[in-house]
């Protein structure tokens, strides 16, 4: 009886030891604002900042629990716009589009500074300029401005979208869809053109940016709503200052913050990861004076260029659509 005594006397002290350590580590989190920043496709390097930040501790180092999420069918813009998430990656076409559409949400951050997607075909389709396009299908997923663009580039070269052939693809990727019923497709070279570079496929690759400085705009961008700005502004200072910490780690250390991505999400290549962060390291911050900065030029260019294209019933109000406001002070 002693004896079974005594292991009952161990076993409270034990269970409630546990149970003391529980409620640390909650106290502990019950300190940490909780947010959820919602992404705006499958992660990958272009999000690779975001990741090392959690890991690297610099979102709890400003009191920040961050969740990161998937976006579900509403979309990251809206779910972002509804206040269902606080922050979330869009593209300042997306954000373009949704502020005309009165929709508030703002651009906090350039995740890269400029456009780095183009044209891909694989070499022997022989598409090397705009006017080759004309015969050629374009496999795309169905937006206005998948045809605005391609015309406006063919039309430099006195040819018209009026000659390709226009289908939607859906979910297949780039390299299925070559090979099956298309000829040419837009895409980031940062992920699909390494990718491209790894299976050994040759590309002939027509960036945006050097057929127009009106189509090098944001893509992608750090957005919040515009409750969060005027309510919450020192939580989305908070949060920018860990991500900027996090993409200056991978522009400075692309090796281990690739790893960190990896270990993140497992189920992603990680041969790809790696090449592409490499590829990404010197693209975040570029010509800009720091990272995440953005310029009322760059946002003015496209809002116009899309007007002009017709793909937006109004002019977009600029100065409300972004804002540098929260970025971290220069040392």
């Amino acid at each position: 009886m002693k004896k079974i005594f005594y292991l009952l006397i161990i076993t409270i002290a034990v269970l409630s030891a546990c149970s003391n350590d529980g409620e640390t580590q909650t106290e502990e989190d019950a300190d940490l604002e909780k947010v959820t920043l919602v992404l705006d496709w499958t992660p990958n390097t272009n999000h690779t900042g975001l990741y090392v930040a959690k890991e690297k501790g610099y979102f709890e180092e400003q009191g920040l629990d961050v969740e990161i999420i998937l976006p579900g069918e509403a979309g990251a813009d809206q779910t972002v716009a509804s206040g269902k998430a606080e922050f979330g990656i869009s593209a300042q076409e997306a954000v373009t589009e949704a502020r005309v559409q009165d929709i508030p949400i703002v651009s906090i951050a350039a995740i890269i500074q400029h456009n780095t997607s183009g044209f891909a075909a694989p070499t022997e389709k022989g598409i090397q300029s705009p006017k080759d396009f004309v015969g050629k299908t374009y496999g795309g997923w169905g937006a206005p401005v998948e045809a605005a663009v391609i015309d406006s580039l063919m039309k430099q070269e006195g040819t018209s979208v009026e000659d390709v052939s226009i289908i939607n693809m859906g979910n297949t990727d780039f390299f299925t869809a070559v090979e099956r019923d298309i000829d040419f497709a837009w895409i980031y070279y940062g992920w699909t053109g390494i990718e491209a570079e790894l299976r050994g496929v040759e590309l002939d690759m027509l960036y945006l940016t050097d057929y127009s400085e009106k189509l090098d705009y944001y893509t992608p961008v750090i957005t919040t709503n515009e409750e969060m700005i005027e309510e919450n502004p020192e939580t989305v200072r908070k949060l920018l200052q860990a991500v900027s910490e996090g993409y200056e780690f991978a522009i400075n250390q692309p090796t281990e913050a690739a790893d960190i991505l990896i270990e993140a999400v497992p189920d992603l290549d990680s041969e790809l990861v790696k090449a592409s962060q490499e590829w990404l390291a010197s693209k975040y911050i570029d010509d800009a004076e720091k990272w995440g900065i953005q310029s009322k030029s760059v946002w003015q260019n496209y809002a116009t260029w899309m007007f002009d294209n017709g793909l937006l019933d109004k002019e977009l109000d600029v100065q409300q659509a972004f804002t540098n406001e929260f970025l971290p002070e220069e040392e």
